[in-house]
């Protein structure tokens, strides 16, 4: 697109001004007011607006070259390009969000199915309500690593329904959820953020940690009410189109967290919270159903020991009944029993050593308590002091019996 004969002239004006002054190519506002003023022109807000000819703080660059493209007139909605993830390894029960083609040839985000998951608690309640396009928020509240977002990601797999997942921080913004200018090939290009993406779709949008948020998150009102939003920066009012849906998940009920355990977590807006319909508290699974996704896991890495899984989820309900009387401020969740699983695998199907390296994360008080538990719970096997495991970079030979 060409410069308008204001433009126009403010360039010629600006040429000359770099020759008089050694082909300065930065400018300050005071040395653009100065050009302006050569030729009797108001100050180029042109100039100062695009993103695109800010080269520092208070410095900007005149696009004498004659290239007119980078402004704002000539910025165009453009969807970003759908660029697939890598798959995980199977022993991660992590779903993979495919971007397949609908018959129409549009690329569908759809979670594929994931064969170590195992439905539990509300599951169908909310593969129910994503079936019947209806527009109705849901809430999931829950401790860590219990699968309220693996649960989401397979309920829409089940439902065949397009899933836009962001994962909240207290930076997120209405940039990162509603879109914004981004620069592509010396362009100011508009990209639409995954909120409008799922509006425009008709898909569920997964805000996933949204009590990590914070007041920046308002902008999403009017979305939770299941009308449309105006655009103000491209002066666009999208719609949601039919099936669209909202799902959050969060380790707290949006109130903040007095346990300390969750930090970050703080206080929603209680008229952001009002706009959710109904919330669901997802617990850990009942221990025959952690029986079934231990299973799965174990199957997945053909290995077979029905004994240690058993005494793998007895373990952990003892520490959670623990942690909810108040004795102990960790607990073992299903993701943690899952980590154990694949190190056990990993280290040559050696029980302790699997446990130890898996809760070495929690302080030491609550890691040797973990691990005394566990001898308790499983009598074939002890706890060991690892400073008086050998080193086998410094001793020639090593105990392949001693257990590391």
């Amino acid at each position: 697109m060409s410069f308008t004969k204001k433009q126009k002239l403010f360039v010629e004006a600006t040429k000359k001004f770099m020759v008089e002054h050694g082909d300065q190519s930065e400018f300050s506002k005071d040395d653009l007011q100065t050009i302006a003023d050569t030729v009797d022109l108001k100050f180029p807000h042109w100039i100062t607006r695009v993103p695109t000819y800010k080269v520092g703080r208070g410095l900007f660059r005149v696009p004498v070259d004659g290239n007119a493209s980078s402004s704002v007139s000539v910025v165009k909605p453009v969807a970003p390009a759908p660029v697939k993830p890598a798959t995980p390894a199977a022993a991660v029960p992590e779903p993979v969000v495919e971007m397949t083609k609908g018959a129409n040839g549009v690329v569908k985000h759809v979670p594929s199915k994931d064969d170590l998951f195992v439905p539990f608690g509300s599951y169908s309640d909310v593969v129910s309500i994503l079936k019947s396009d209806m527009f109705y928020p849901i809430f999931i509240t829950g401790l860590s690593g219990n699968g309220k977002t693996l649960m989401v990601d397979q309920a829409c797999a089940k439902s065949n329904r397009e899933m836009f997942r962001v994962n909240i921080t207290v930076e997120t913004d209405e940039d990162d959820l509603l879109g914004g200018f981004r620069l592509v090939d010396g362009e100011t290009v508009w990209f639409d953020g995954p909120v409008i993406e799922a509006m425009r779709k008709g898909a569920v949008l997964l805000l996933d940690e949204v009590d990590l948020a914070s007041t920046k998150i308002m902008c999403l009102q009017p979305v939770l009410e299941g009308k449309g939003v105006f655009l103000k920066k491209i002066n666009e009012y999208v719609d949601c189109q039919p099936g669209f849906n909202i799902v959050a998940t969060a380790n707290t009920k949006g109130k903040g967290d007095e346990t300390g355990n969750f930090i970050g977590a703080g206080v929603l807006n209680e008229a952001f919270l009002e706009r959710f319909p109904i919330t669901v508290e997802q617990d850990y699974p009942a221990i025959a159903v952690e029986k079934k996704i231990l299973d799965k896991v174990f199957d997945s890495l053909n290995i077979s020991d029905s004994e240690f899984i058993e005494k793998l989820v007895n373990w952990a309900d003892i520490i959670r009944k623990t942690y909810m009387e108040g004795a102990i401020d960790e607990l073992i969740t299903t993701r943690r029993l899952v980590h154990i699983s694949n190190a056990y695998a990993i280290f040559n199907m050696d029980r302790m050593k699997a446990i130890s390296m898996c809760v070495n994360r929690f302080d030491d008080e609550t890691k040797t308590a973990m691990v005394d538990l566990y001898t308790k719970v499983d009598g074939d096997v002890q706890a060991t002091d690892e400073s008086e495991v050998a080193d086998p970079e410094s001793s020639e030979e090593v105990d392949n019996d001693v257990p590391f």
